[in-house]
């Protein structure tokens, strides 16, 4: 690799941020805002407390706790407060905070159309930077359920070591804040 690639990758990833975060705005949302609605409409059930949101987006948890507040305002998402430790809350997102959240990007229509080698090449570098960056700042990782190693497929969904907890099929694919890569 040459001397300037590293700073025409960082350019690049920049670039297309910002263009993917410029569509927030017209959501009436502002990236932060739509950073955390598309984190909770990923994670699992043991993943939506503020401090998950916080980590996962790389936020102070008082930025998080205004974001939080201010899509609660706009209907979009709802707090949810645990019925065994009434201080821990957790948020879910209601009928209109899914349907923005699943409201696709020009950027992953983009995406959609490249070639299955050139996506997958991509996907796999940029998923080796994310973590390789992520490893440097001591940070965690978060990543899908089903490639944790505590977690163990079932005929119905799976199973969490971790937690001692069933999952069902849908959560296998969600994002975990506990998640540790599988050897």
């Amino acid at each position: 690799m040459t001397s300037h690639q590293p700073q025409r990758i960082r350019a690049l990833i920049d670039r297309l941020a910002k263009l993917s975060e410029s569509e927030d705005w017209a959501a009436d949302l502002n990236p932060a805002q739509m950073t955390a609605l598309n984190y909770l409409s990923r994670a699992n059930r043991f993943s939506r407390a503020p401090s998950h949101v916080a980590a996962y987006s790389g936020s102070t948890r008082g930025t998080v706790s205004q974001t939080l507040r201010a899509l609660e305002r706009k209907g979009l998402v709802s707090e949810k407060r645990s019925e065994t430790d009434r201080r821990s809350i957790s948020f879910e997102l209601t009928n209109a905070g899914e349907v923005l959240a699943s409201t696709g990007k020009e950027i992953d229509r983009v995406i959609a159309g490249l070639p299955a080698e050139t996506a997958a090449a991509l996907e796999a570098g940029l998923d080796t930077v994310l973590r390789k960056l992520l490893e440097r700042r001591g940070s965690k990782a978060f990543g899908l359920c089903r490639t944790c190693r505590h977690h163990r497929r079932k005929e119905y969904g799976g199973y969490c070591e971790l937690l001692s907890v069933d999952l069902k099929p849908a959560e296998t694919t969600q994002i975990c804040h506990e998640h540790e890569p599988a050897q």
